[in-house]
């Protein structure tokens, strides 16, 4: 059936019907695509899931369970549109379905409401999020975790087994001063968005951020009463939430006051960077920002060989591939090489690790195969969701391997610098 012309464009509801027109169906997404690589479904790729938009738009087909699978089947991770020459916007598409499909009641309630839950009540509330995890340090501290797993409990409910697998040991959570001052010749002020799980779950990444940004010269302001930037609401078919707490987010940072928004997770920044508002020009990748402005580089060495995995949301979403590496490989003694399938989804995807343990596992088998052969001291990525999932398979496959971000490294190398007393002051080729 041809598509009707855009001027007589059907009632889509959620759907934005237009941009499934950009679709030509040539197929160069395909070999990109890991739902379609695994399976072999025309259904499970990318033009596959815009046909069956289109057609639930046109209402030629019925939202029905198969829809319904493939939509949520999907990843998310971009990487068709990195290979589309069309330029399709197929992160942005298959969120307008999953909106519908919420929208029309299409997911069972119990998924639905769980989901909803979870996302506004817990990932949405930073004093419940803080709760929380208050609790489960107190469980990990307190020796409970070492007897909740050797009672066999855990078993009775699997997708709670796998999530308190994937729980690393909870560092003390990230609570910084509002202002941070730059070290020696002051050459901007940023503004620090922390996020929600990040500061419970990877407060070494964050003080490494903000001791790199100092140490380049930048004053770093943590705003209060940040949110969730919505990027796993929107993932869920949520935009509701997600406008929500985006428009909390855009109270909190009087953008006239900074140079950049800064973030260090790669979901998070890809999202913030499509927010239709004045933040998104200025949010930058905390690599993406040290190779634009000029890094200091550093003088002390990290005898290291590292990996380097691309987060799905910063090679796809934000088109950040370079600065990375160009970071990691201006610290001395650091050997960097790039992780066979680095540009691969390693199946984390938000929450899809959880929903879609089945792919995601089989996804994480290929990234763990690549450190066996490889053998890399460390593995470095940019994502928290990525962190977690490459984590727990390198817990479970007993490798003597560091799971670190980036720019955990380069802090690591001005540690090591000013253990040997090596001057503040960034040179003058680094303060343009």
């Amino acid at each position: 059936m041809a598509s009707p012309p855009q001027g007589d464009m059907p009632s889509a509801g959620l759907i934005d019907y237009a941009a499934t027109l950009d679709c030509v169906h040539c197929g160069l997404c395909l070999p990109d695509c890991p739902t379609y690589q695994e399976t072999g479904r025309e259904t499970s790729s990318p033009r596959g899931r815009i046909y069956l938009m289109r057609g639930v738009a046109e209402g030629r087909i019925p939202l029905d369970s198969q829809v319904v699978e493939e939509t949520y089947f999907c990843l998310a991770c971009r990487a068709c549109e990195s290979a589309c020459p069309a330029g399709v916007r197929y992160g942005h598409l298959i969120e307008s379905m999953r909106a519908e499909i919420d929208a029309r009641g299409a997911r069972p309630r119990t998924t639905r409401f769980f989901q909803r839950l979870v996302l506004r009540h817990l990932i949405g509330s930073p004093w419940m999020l803080r709760a929380a995890f208050g609790a489960l340090r107190f469980y990990q501290r307190r020796g409970l975790q070492r007897l909740l797993r050797a009672s066999g409990l855990l078993r009775l409910l699997p997708p709670l087994a796998r999530a308190e697998r994937m729980l690393p040991p909870l560092p003390d959570p990230f609570r910084a001063p509002l202002v941070i001052p730059a070290e020696g010749h002051r050459r901007g002020r940023v503004a620090f968005f922390s996020g929600c799980l990040m500061p419970e779950l990877f407060e070494p990444v964050h003080t490494a951020t903000v001791e790199v940004l100092t140490r380049n010269g930048f004053e770093v302001a943590v705003p209060r009463n940040q949110r969730c930037c919505g990027a796993l609401h929107l993932h869920s078919g949520d935009p509701v939430g997600a406008e929500r707490l985006m428009r909390k987010n855009c109270r909190v940072f009087p953008l006239d006051n900074f140079d950049a928004v800064i973030t260090n997770s790669a979901g998070c920044g890809a999202a913030l960077k499509e927010y239709p508002n004045e933040i998104a020009p200025k949010v930058r990748d905390i690599c993406e920002w040290l190779h634009e402005v000029g890094l200091r580089p550093p003088q002390g060495a990290v005898p290291m060989r590292v990996a380097y995995d691309d987060p799905c949301h910063l090679l796809h979403g934000q088109r950040v591939a370079e600065a990375p590496r160009a970071i990691l490989s201006a610290i001395p003694g650091l050997e960097l090489f790039d992780l066979p399938g680095a540009r691969d989804c390693c199946g984390a995807a938000g929450i899809y690790n959880l929903t879609h343990a089945d792919m995601a596992d089989t996804l994480l088998a290929r990234k763990i195969a690549a450190l066996r052969d490889t053998r890399p001291d460390a593995i470095a990525t940019g994502n928290p969701g990525c962190l977690l999932q490459i984590g727990s398979g390198v817990r479970a496959a007993n490798l003597d391997i560091e799971v670190v971000h980036p720019v955990q490294l380069l802090a690591r190398a001005y540690a090591c610098e000013e253990k040997h007393g090596f001057p503040h002051d960034p040179p003058e080729a680094a303060q343009r």
